[in-house]
């Protein structure tokens, strides 16, 4: 099943020119070795505006499978990318922030510090990610075996029904 991606860094730095965006591209290279196509890339500022107004207009667009974003899920005081989500969504899907907060804590500790979180709009999943690169792949790699059947949960395909075993 081809899976149509598009990724958010969030990040004033990047934004700006004076860091390099290395997450986004890790996250390209992981998306493009599964076989699924990246729709879209781009980077924003932390600003809740243009962090909800981009997930809206990707989820809206009706183009896009699943919006991954990698960045300000943190406890800094600009790390807002949760809260601009949560705008945005019209469901959460809370088992996969918890599947990924459960696979990192067997890595770092630090993974109990992340805020991130999941959700619908419309037939797009948007999965906030942590800004490091490592961290933002192993988290993707932790859900990735499941989003080919999400999306075709999302889009009601009628194969969807195979991925359920009865009683």
């Amino acid at each position: 099943m081809s899976i149509q991606i598009a990724i958010l860094t969030v990040s004033d730095r990047s934004f700006r020119g004076e860091r390099e965006d290395l997450s986004g591209p890790a996250l390209q290279a992981q998306v493009v070795a599964l076989g699924w196509q990246v729709w879209r890339v781009s980077i924003v500022p932390d600003e809740m505006d243009q962090i909800a107004g981009t997930l809206s207009a990707w989820a809206d667009s009706g183009q896009v499978d699943v919006i991954l974003t990698t960045g300000g899920t943190g406890f800094a005081p600009r790390d807002i990318t949760p809260e601009a989500t949560r705008q945005v969504v019209e469901r959460l899907t809370p088992g996969l922030d918890e599947a990924m907060r459960a696979a990192s804590l067997k890595i770092t500790a630090h993974a109990m510090l992340s805020r991130a979180l999941s959700g619908i709009r419309k037939r797009t999943l948007i999965v906030n990610l942590p800004g490091s690169p490592r961290g933002a792949v192993e988290n993707f790699l932790t859900i990735a075996p499941v989003l080919p059947h999400a999306v075709e949960l999302l889009h009601e395909d009628a194969a969807a029904e195979g991925g359920h075993r009865s009683l």
